[in-house]
């Protein structure tokens, strides 16, 4: 897929954040255009889930800028940035479900919360839930599937505003390989289908070939390298090396 041309989705200059005396992030700067995925890795605690939450304004960087579509998120007031969080569909590392509610519920939480105009809402919801493979489950509660269940209900729910931006943390920690591996085929669906931007945040460099354009690799809080995954392969810096390796 050619997205040389394509406008970014997201634009992160210059992060900084820190949490006490820990520097989480010290300047990362990327770009991703519509329709392309990219792959942030890099070990634990190296800042790749912090970036997400910034990017959704969850948390706010220290320092830096952060525009989706053109919007910088890091000086929106709060009735704006839950408008603009309305295109943005994020998949916790744990799916992060209501326990009380139902799958059915769940899904439909978003086009409750923000309001929306979508005519249908019901049949938004089993459409959602049809496409991850749910359709079945929706009057089940969350302590009643597995785990690749609620990833799936989870994504489902990201989907549920039709956003053009998907942030993923981790989507299949915990999963077996073949409920992996569904996962990655949905994530696929989705790029190809409706042509949305993607962030993953995973330790899954086998599954991240799968579903990437691109990858950024992380390491104590600065991005190393970003480029396909030949190009990470053909680098010399010894950290690139060393996390290729370990992850192969």
């Amino acid at each position: 897929m050619d997205t040389n041309a394509a406008a970014p989705a997201v634009e992160c200059q210059g992060l900084h954040k820190r949490f006490g005396s820990l520097e989480v992030l010290r300047g990362v700067s990327l770009s991703v255009p519509q329709g392309e995925t990219l792959v942030v890795l890099g070990r634990s605690g190296t800042g790749k889930s912090v970036l997400l939450k910034l990017i959704v304004g969850l948390q706010k960087p220290d320092s830096g800028s952060i525009h989706i579509h053109g919007q910088d998120v890091t000086h929106l007031k709060a009735a704006e940035l839950n408008a603009l969080r309305a295109r943005v569909g994020y998949l916790f590392q744990d799916a992060a479900l209501y326990d009380s509610m139902t799958v059915e519920q769940n899904v439909a939480f978003p086009l409750r919360h923000h309001q929306t105009q979508i005519p249908n809402s019901a049949d938004r919801v089993r459409q959602l839930l049809a496409f991850v493979g749910m359709e079945a489950d929706g009057t089940k509660l969350p302590s009643e599937i597995s785990g690749g269940m609620k990833k799936r209900v989870g994504l489902a729910r990201a989907l549920a505003l039709e956003p053009d931006l998907l942030l993923f943390d981790e989507p299949t920690a915990g999963l077996d390989p073949i409920t992996s591996g569904e996962i990655e085929q949905l994530m696929c669906k989705l790029q190809k289908e409706q042509h949305v931007a993607s962030i993953v945040v995973t330790h899954d460099l086998r599954g991240a070939q799968a579903i990437s354009n691109r990858f950024a690799l992380m390491n104590e809080g600065t991005i190393v390298t970003v480029g396909a995954f030949d190009e990470l392969e053909r680098s010399t810096d010894p950290f690139v090396k060393q996390f290729l390796r370990a992850a192969s």
